[in-house]
């Protein structure tokens, strides 16, 4: 398949609702521009895609899911938004272009944040399936998983983990717990939705999400490498601050070589955990390959 097209066309389909969406009229003028300015700055949708690919892997149609799968991007957004500030990554770039705070100042930065995340639940509740199509039950379960995986448990618990380490000693355990739970658990629970959703088995749900977090750990490792290889221009924010900042990452522990095999192992023992699966889920395979190939 021409993954490059399939990713076009899925994120047309996300992009699409979300400006539907986002195109109401809101009193809190500026919050909503900045909002806006993050959420259609230019991002893959691979979160949303991942769900979506999921849900057409257990033997079901895409489209019925579109709203659930697009609050994933909410809430990458929002962690986004919130890993720029002065605070934490202090970022003057994201995507090509200036970050939320340097744009609308810092208050409304933390606040649009604040307010992508708490949409998102809302989003996530405001399209109540009918009993056709999904059940309530794994609509409860799926926002629980989300709740975790978004939270201390997940990629806030990981994210403060990734913070308090700076200027540390790279240590294998410190490393493997900020990767996996600052990026891989949101991925990972991406993945997972379109199973839930789908009402899957417990076997099946299993093989997704060990899927899920296998190129979630193989994604962080891909961005650790591209930020030490990569230029800004292409990369849409500053190279090398990693380093600078003396973050705990793969290549400065384990070397860029390494990483990069640590990166492909990954994804072959991900694309091994979708055995069970038919070539409904190939797009999830070849999104794997796609991760760790990719540039930016």
């Amino acid at each position: 398949m021409d993954i490059e097209n399939y990713l076009k066309e899925k994120r047309a389909l996300i992009d699409s609702y979300l400006e539907s969406y986002f195109n109401i009229p809101n009193e809190h003028s500026v919050l909503h521009k900045a909002m806006r300015y993050s959420l259609f700055a230019g991002g893959k949708r691979i979160r949303p895609i991942l769900a979506l690919s999921a849900y057409r892997a257990c033997g079901k149609d895409p489209k019925h899911i579109i709203p659930y799968a697009s609050a994933m991007e909410l809430i990458h957004t929002y962690s986004l938004i919130h890993d720029d500030l002065p605070s934490m990554d202090n970022d003057d770039m994201r995507r090509g272009k200036p970050t939320s705070h340097k744009v609308f100042g810092e208050a409304i930065a933390i606040l649009a944040g604040d307010a992508l995340l708490t949409e998102a639940f809302s989003m996530l509740t405001n399209n109540f399936p009918s009993a056709n199509e999904i059940k309530p039950t794994s609509l409860i379960r799926m926002i629980r998983e989300i709740s975790l995986s978004s939270g201390v448990h997940g990629m806030v618990g990981g994210q403060a983990l990734d913070i308090s380490s700076e200027n540390s000693k790279p240590d294998r355990d410190t490393l493997a717990f900020i990767h996996f739970h600052k990026t891989a658990a949101l991925i990972a629970v991406s993945v997972k939705m379109g199973g839930i959703l789908a009402d899957s088995d417990e076997t099946t749900l299993k093989s997704l999400t060990n899927y899920g977090e296998k190129i979630g750990l193989a994604f962080q490792i891909t961005d650790d490498i591209l930020n030490v290889e990569g230029k800004t221009e292409e990369l849409g924010k500053a190279a090398g601050s990693d380093a600078k900042m003396r973050k705990m990452t793969y290549p400065a522990f384990y070397g860029i070589e390494r990483s990069r095999q640590e990166a492909n192992n990954l994804v072959a023992e991900a694309i091994d955990a979708l055995a069970l699966f038919s070539s409904d889920a190939d797009p999830l395979r070849e999104i794997a390959s796609y991760l760790v190939q990719r540039r930016v």
